[in-house]
């Protein structure tokens, strides 16, 4: 059961971190931009080195699906490589998939992704829940049949998500709404932790609804969107974990894979600031929460 194969890796490496590799290809460093004729290669020298370099100081790696498609033609295959390496290495693997938007391709993306003869064996998908069941029952039958998990977007970390998703419906709000249409797909992928392999993607910039979707929603996995995002703590993010430390991680991005562009870890190459800024989130969580 992949759900209780991440809470699991949580426990043993007592980490609550997940690491989105998004990277737009400008935003490389100078140094792996130089020693590589194309922006493809060098995104997979960046990636190969954090991978590794990683190993230890998060549980897992989130690869954006959107992302390699600005690497050109050799993107998807970077993306199977990289998976597969990611695997190797004992992370847990989540497939960014929100541009999802049709049933059609919905029904092939989850054959496509999670079929027999895919190149894309990732062990959970993040998919957006604001395009309704066509786009979420796809993948149910993969979740019970094969053990993969689905993580719905109800509450996303960007500055102007609360336009929408935070406006009332009835007397709940919008992301609230949406986490309950959720938590009905979920009931018969209970894990031996308590989990669903059906959960959620929230923002972890606002404490309150992270504490709210908890309480309410005590079986549904919460990914902490935006862990590094402006407003976002790991007090706002400890409201996700239950009282063993269980049921959530936190997501980071640009402050890790990026780390290298902030003083605080000037002089260390952009793997070493990368793991030293991934140990640094991880101990401002552990003075809140503690995974037993």
């Amino acid at each position: 059961m992949a759900i209780d194969l991440l809470q699991a890796k949580m426990k043993k490496l007592n980490n609550a971190l997940m690491v989105d590799l998004s990277v737009e290809p400008e935003s490389l460093p100078e140094e792996v931009l130089h020693a590589h004729q194309d922006s493809c290669n060098a995104y997979e020298d960046f990636c190969v080195r954090l991978l590794n370099g990683l190993k230890g100081s998060v549980t897992a790696v989130r690869f954006s699906l959107i992302y390699f498609t600005f690497y050109g033609d050799r993107g998807i295959s970077l993306l199977s490589d990289l998976m597969k390496l990611a695997s190797s290495l004992g992370y847990y693997t989540l497939l960014d998939a929100y541009g999802i938007s049709s049933a059609a391709s919905a029904k092939h993306s989850a054959d496509s992704i999670w079929g027999t003869d895919s190149r894309l064996q990732c062990d959970g998908i993040l998919i957006s829940g604001y395009f309704g069941s066509e786009i979420i029952k796809p993948f149910l039958p993969y979740c019970e049949d094969k053990k993969k998990d689905l993580f719905v977007l109800v509450r996303s970390p960007n500055k102007s998500s609360s336009e929408i998703q935070d406006l009332l419906a009835g007397s709940r709000t919008v992301h609230m709404a949406a986490a309950d249409y959720v938590n009905r797909f979920g009931a018969s992928t209970v894990g031996k932790y308590g989990y669903s392999r059906v959960g959620i993607a929230a923002s972890a910039t606002v404490g309150d609804s992270v504490k709210m979707l908890r309480a309410k929603y005590p079986q549904l996995f919460i990914i902490l969107d935006g862990l590094d995002a402006t407003g976002a703590n790991a007090k706002n993010a400890s409201y996700g974990f239950n009282s063993l430390g269980h049921g959530a991680i936190g997501c980071v991005s640009s402050s890790v894979t990026c780390a290298w562009k902030n003083p605080e870890f000037q002089g260390m190459d952009f793997v070493q600031a990368a793991v030293a800024s991934a140990q640094k989130h991880q101990r401002k969580i552990d003075r809140y929460i503690s995974i037993l």
